[in-house]
């Protein structure tokens, strides 16, 4: 039987990087998955063997790393942050479904630093109380459903984590977010911007929730916006989780 690992290897640095993930990485005969990723990869690990494919073709790399599996190797299919977490954890179990491998081909998530966790450790301790992560990318969903999970976010007076926050594209959709949070909590509210979390060239902005529409955002960044509690202090956020201190 063919041995699937579905690997988080954090936000990019080795550094971030789970024991378990490693140990898979070194010990796969293939290693599979978007093209960005795997040039990260490389660095640590330049003597494996790779098959990468570009962005938008999550589902036939899937299937290329289904079919190397059944050829008796084990394959790590690698993501950023979590496999589980808007990763390729999914699209392998449902594929490996539809194609009736699950007799041949033994599927394992190995899980990762996420982009939230790594982004609010920079930022210092804003997920400290419930929060929602919510992507703001609306090519597979809706966007009038994924403004829907803000707004009850808002309700809800949860800390939000926004993937996808911005693309080329999609230039309104923090502003559009950020005017309906606002409905529920003070303009002044901290919200945190970290560009590149965990990798070289990382950087952090704390900004308000009122003037994020004029902060420097991208695909590449991870948005939070603390809830009613949270406070900035020598530039740190802070939510606090309600201790009797003092």
């Amino acid at each position: 039987m063919g041995k699937l690992y579905v690997v988080g290897f954090g936000p990019g640095g080795y550094e971030h990087m789970t024991k378990k993930a490693i140990d898979v990485i070194e010990r796969a005969d293939v290693v599979t998955g978007y093209t960005t990723y795997i040039n990260i990869l490389k660095e640590y690990f330049p003597n494996k063997y790779y098959i990468a494919t570009p962005m938008m073709q999550e589902v036939k790399r899937c299937e290329m790393a289904l079919e190397e599996a059944k050829k008796d190797q084990i394959v790590a299919m690698v993501s950023s942050g979590d496999s589980g977490i808007y990763g390729m954890a999914g699209i392998i179990y449902q594929l490996a479904d539809e194609k009736g491998l699950s007799a041949d081909v033994d599927i394992e998530t190995v899980p990762g630093v996420t982009a939230a966790s790594a982004a609010a450790s920079v930022l210092g301790a804003p997920l400290m109380h419930d929060f929602a992560v919510i992507s703001l990318s609306d090519l597979m969903t809706p966007l009038d459903l994924i403004m829907k999970r803000v707004d009850c976010a808002g309700q809800g007076d949860m800390i939000v984590c926004l993937y996808n926050p911005k693309s080329k594209k999609r230039t309104g959709y923090v502003e559009q977010a950020a005017e309906i949070l606002m409905k529920y909590r003070k303009k002044e509210t901290p919200v945190g911007i970290v560009r590149n979390a965990g990798r070289k060239d990382e950087t952090m902005t704390i900004t308000t929730l009122e003037k994020l529409k004029e902060a420097e955002i991208d695909m590449f960044s991870v948005v939070i916006v603390g809830n009613s509690q949270t406070y900035v202090k020598n530039a740190r956020m802070i939510t606090p989780r309600g201790y009797a201190i003092g």
